[in-house]
């Protein structure tokens, strides 16, 4: 440390200039008079931890800034990682997506699954959707009341309830073959598929193949069963046998 960093004393000739604006002479005495000593250890350290002091005050600070910035946002709601790969999505391009493969809308889809996450064991809690729906699903730009959250909820499980009707009629109607339901069922899986990986579901190769053998065998199963109940005989696609509804 050069001795002629520390505190300055006033010149002999009481200019009162400060240290910056005078040059000492290399002998390091200030117009005949002593160079002032050196800041100590002890005064060093205790300036050091001073700057740290204010540097930790001015960290809490802006964290305190930011938790009052964010203080209106419950905490559950602002670690929610669903939908996180649709940043920057719009609306209509969702919808319109989900209106050429199912039957619900983008409205339906986000608040299913929205209360099917926030449910506790009183309820769901409509409130807390409603108000932090944009913070919660990017795609979606305004607030629900309580009474919105739940209307779309409902329309979502009458949708769902519809579609599977339909869909059941089909498979137990005799309309499709065995590979055809094989075929559509792929089809519809995959679709599923799609939106849950969307949401954020990790879906490991060796589950999703279990998966599709499990509804594949159940469909099976279901035309089986329905030409049963129509008093019709059914060819089983792997072995060619006929079974007649007489049979067990």
């Amino acid at each position: 440390m050069s001795d002629h960093t520390g505190p300055s004393a006033d010149s002999a000739d009481g200019t009162g200039d400060s240290a910056a604006d005078r040059s000492p002479p290399e002998d390091g005495n200030t117009d005949g008079g002593e160079a002032p000593d050196p800041p100590s250890d002890d005064e060093t350290t205790e300036a050091a931890s001073t700057d740290e002091r204010d540097a930790a005050a001015s960290t809490e600070d802006a964290s305190t800034s930011d938790d009052e910035t964010d203080g209106d946002v419950p905490r559950d709601v602002r670690k929610y990682e669903r939908f996180k790969k649709m940043d920057g999505a719009r609306y209509e391009r969702v919808n319109e997506f989900l209106r050429d493969r199912t039957y619900i809308t983008a409205r339906e889809w986000a608040i299913a699954r929205l209360c099917a996450d926030f449910r506790t064991e009183t309820g769901v809690e409509m409130t807390k959707i409603g108000e932090n729906l944009p913070e919660l699903v990017p795609f979606m730009t305004d607030t629900y009341t309580p009474q919105a959250v739940n209307q779309a909820r409902y329309s979502f499980e009458e949708k769902v309830t519809k579609a599977g009707a339909t869909f059941l009629y089909g498979a137990m109607s005799g309309f499709f073959t065995a590979e055809d339901l094989d075929e559509m069922m792929y089809e519809v899986t995959e679709i599923a598929k799609f939106l849950l990986e969307v949401e954020g579901v990790d879906l490991a190769v060796a589950d999703e193949l279990e998966a599709e053998d499990k509804i594949s065998e159940v469909m099976r199963d279901v035309r089986a069963s329905s030409a049963d109940l129509r008093g019709e005989e059914v060819r089983c696609p792997e072995c060619g046998h006929v079974h007649k509804p007489t049979e067990e």
